[in-house]
């Protein structure tokens, strides 16, 4: 285990001291820490305030970009689905982990778990009903807008 994995776990038994979940991250690059996050739901009422979410948002702002190609994660906890999206999305180049969605499964913290079990369902048999609505004739298509400019 090296120093960034160890940082992500120390802060990840911190949060939970403080009240909070068991996890927490640090986004690296050419092996400086950059950023360092924990959940923080407890605190923000949000639940898009994960570990490596807040992580990135913080390198995101410092860099004034979205992008973080070329940058590195390690969190005490396999990221839930959102959080690896949002890894995907940046270009974030490679995950670590320490703890298992099996293991947080053990923890009582099962979410995780499950959400990528329903993510292999199709949409129709998904807890969440999702409904297509296509756009009205003459509506303005925000698609080819975007397709034009590009």
């Amino acid at each position: 285990m090296n120093q960034f994995m160890e940082r992500a776990v120390e802060l990840a038994a911190e949060n939970v001291r403080n009240g909070g979940e068991p996890f927490g991250a640090v986004l690296v690059k050419n092996d400086k820490q950059v950023a360092e996050g924990v959940n923080e739901l407890h605190k923000r009422f949000d639940i898009t305030a994960h570990a490596e979410i807040l992580a990135m948002r913080k390198a995101q702002k410092m860099m004034h970009s979205h992008m973080l190609q070329g940058y590195t994660m390690y969190a005490s906890g396999e990221p839930c689905p959102m959080c690896l999206t949002a890894m995907y999305f940046s270009g974030i180049d490679t995950i670590y982990y320490c703890n298992s969605s099996e293991d947080a499964v053990e923890a009582g913290l099962g979410k995780t778990k499950d959400i990528y079990e329903e993510l292999q369902k199709s949409k129709s048999e998904r807890q969440i009903e999702m409904v297509h609505m296509p756009l009205r004739d003459g509506q303005e298509d925000p698609m080819q807008l975007w397709k034009a400019r590009s």
